[in-house]
């Protein structure tokens, strides 16, 4: 029997790690090594919405940079 997303009453928070990659993240446990709150709590639908609105460029921080210097 499979788990419908709107029977899911776990509140989430959305964390980031070193990369600037976002993820959610169970509320009520510690976060996972390396990551970090980023102040959005809520029920899964609205954590991956926020991810979907502030994650706009899918490529890791270190990626970025290396095209910056890249470019330059």
């Amino acid at each position: 029997m499979s788990r419908d997303d709107s029977e899911d009453k776990t509140i989430y928070k959305v964390v980031v790690n070193h990369e600037e990659q976002y993820s959610i993240w169970p509320a009520d446990r510690e976060n996972p090594l390396g990551w970090s709150d980023v102040g959005k709590v809520g029920p899964k639908a609205e954590c991956l919405a926020y991810i979907k609105e502030v994650w706009t460029d899918m490529r890791p921080l270190s990626l970025r940079k290396r095209m910056e210097e890249a470019s330059s």
